[in-house]
């Protein structure tokens, strides 16, 4: 049984009557194996893991499994990973967390202008607090070059944030290089490993990142989970107080079942990586040679450097948002780019950061893969857009691009 049957006569539901799913990038279905995982500790092992009978004590012997399995999967020690309740979550304990316990020495935080607003929204509450963010400048792909990275740096620099991936365009970002200039300055370097996570496999030692935020939905776990590895000896504040969980950085109950289904949908990711990686590209490729056929649509982000489940456009003369809706009716779930910021009539930051047009970046489109597309559904999301594109266009009909002559 594929994967789409399985998840699919799990809840209910016949097959043939979903929709083709291509947002990945937003959400990625529970995998049937992480939810296995998960049942005990929503039914008969459902005890509170700071207790000490024995319910609670299978509780804890959980977590502190799943923190063993997902320290190994990134080179990291079991104590150095503090779970949380997503990736957003993550970003803010890094950012906030790091920024704080370092005032001592300054209050220089560098970033860049393409980070997810989890990143970007935790930087402007520093600022507000006499911090000042240099947020760099990105090249028409969505990457920042090392260079500018080494040139912002000063002797108050505490933290670099930077993202391993971009959740809109799937540009990567080089982190060796940068994570070598922050750690000859002597800075701390934070990496949003969100989307990443699912496709390559982490190394934060090649890094040299000291934080790195993970999220369980993006890569087959549950929704309302995630972690953030923090390098031992690193400095943080605490975001939440209550109680002395994840060794004082995170107060509150842990998240047994989501912790659960978080590890094991992670070994799965990480041990069908190279094949499904390899699989992915090859359905990019024929989504990108597909919509390169049609007037007016430009991929954004790197052409090469870039996750190989993600096909980000634009294109002219429609509406992102009305080309979102118009696939919808048709059976095809796609996004314009980030679900964080979906009801937002502003243009992605990310494209206006990389110098799109603002009146172009409005027609946005992200089409993410997953486990369980096949070379069908891409067939079929092609023929989706050229049926509706006209009608959102009002023209005659969709025209092939025109070859151009000497």
């Amino acid at each position: 049984m594929d994967l789409r049957n399985a998840v699919g006569k799990r809840h209910g539901y016949h097959p043939s009557t979903m929709a083709v799913y291509l947002d990945h990038a937003a959400t990625s279905p529970l995998r049937p194996e992480a939810l296995e995982a998960m049942l005990p500790y929503l039914t008969s092992n459902a005890g509170n893991p700071s207790s000490l009978h024995a319910t609670g004590r299978r509780a804890r012997k959980a977590i502190d499994e799943s923190r063993e399995s997902i320290a190994q999967l990134i080179g990291a020690q079991p104590r150095e990973i503090v779970f949380t309740s997503g990736g957003t979550e993550a970003d803010n304990l890094a950012v906030k967390g790091a920024g704080w316990a370092a005032t001592a020495r300054g209050r220089h935080i560098v970033t860049t202008a393409v980070e997810h607003k989890a990143v970007l929204n935790a930087t402007a509450i520093l600022e507000r607090a006499n911090f000042e963010i240099v947020c760099l400048l990105v090249d028409e792909f969505g990457r920042v070059d090392p260079i500018d990275v080494a040139a912002a740096l000063t002797e108050r620099t505490t933290l670099v944030s930077v993202m391993s991936a971009n959740n809109e365009v799937g540009t990567l970002q080089p982190i060796a290089a940068i994570g070598e200039i922050v750690r000859g300055h002597g800075a701390k370097l934070h990496v949003d490993a969100v989307q990443l996570a699912a496709h390559e496999a982490i190394d934060i030692n090649a890094w040299q990142a000291d934080l790195v935020s993970l999220s369980a939905h993006k890569l087959g776990g549950p929704q309302g989970v995630g972690a953030l590895y923090i390098r031992r000896g690193t400095q943080l504040l605490p975001q939440l107080q209550g109680g002395s969980q994840e060794r004082q950085r995170r107060a509150g109950t842990e998240n047994v079942a989501g912790i659960v289904g978080f590890a094991a949908a992670f070994e799965l990711a990480r041990a069908e990586s190279s094949a499904e990686a390899h699989r992915l590209r090859e359905l990019s490729r024929r989504l990108r040679d597909g919509l390169d056929q049609l007037e007016g649509v430009t991929l954004t982000g790197h052409p090469d450097d870039r996750l190989p489940n993600n096909v980000s456009v634009v294109i002219e003369g429609v509406e992102g948002g009305d080309l979102v809706a118009a696939l919808d009716l048709e059976g095809v779930e796609v996004s314009t780019g980030s679900a964080c910021t979906s009801g937002s009539t502003e243009p992605s930051h990310v494209l206006l950061a990389m110098g799109i047009d603002p009146h172009l970046a409005h027609g946005s489109l992200r089409i993410t893969t997953g486990p369980e597309t096949t070379a069908q559904d891409v067939d079929t999301t092609l023929a989706a857009i050229r049926g509706v594109l006209p009608r959102l266009r009002g023209v005659e009909g969709v025209h092939p691009k025109v070859a151009a002559t000497a």
